[in-house]
């Protein structure tokens, strides 16, 4: 399995695992958004907190150039570490939600 379809895969996964987590309150639904065409990956929580309408991006994941950029993550689990818990080396993980000068610090990859 070469690496671009073995990082499909792994966060296909991870997309999918963390999809079950069902918030506690509220009737809320969390849903994978899976886009293998163009390598972008997210879990959107859709429904209702008493009169409070959600929805909302509670993970976002995009595969760019053999690379897995994490856009953001608002989930209690870190998905970095769940990407190298997976298999994904650290120097193939961007923490995109960084900014670009900082990365160099973090001991991910910056591109």
């Amino acid at each position: 399995m070469d690496k671009l379809t073995k990082y499909r895969e792994i966060v296909r996964q991870i997309i999918n695992e963390y999809a079950k987590h069902k918030p506690y309150h509220g009737k809320i639904d969390p849903l994978p958004i899976i886009d293998t065409e163009n390598d972008r990956y997210q879990v959107v929580q859709v429904g209702w907190d008493g009169v409070r309408r959600v929805h909302g991006c509670t993970v976002h994941l995009d595969i760019i150039g053999e690379k897995v950029w994490i856009q953001y993550d608002g989930c209690s689990q870190p998905l970095a570490q769940a990407l190298i818990d997976a298999g994904v080396p650290k120097e193939d993980i961007v923490l995109a939600f960084h900014p670009e000068e900082l990365r160099q610090y973090t001991g991910f990859a910056v591109y």
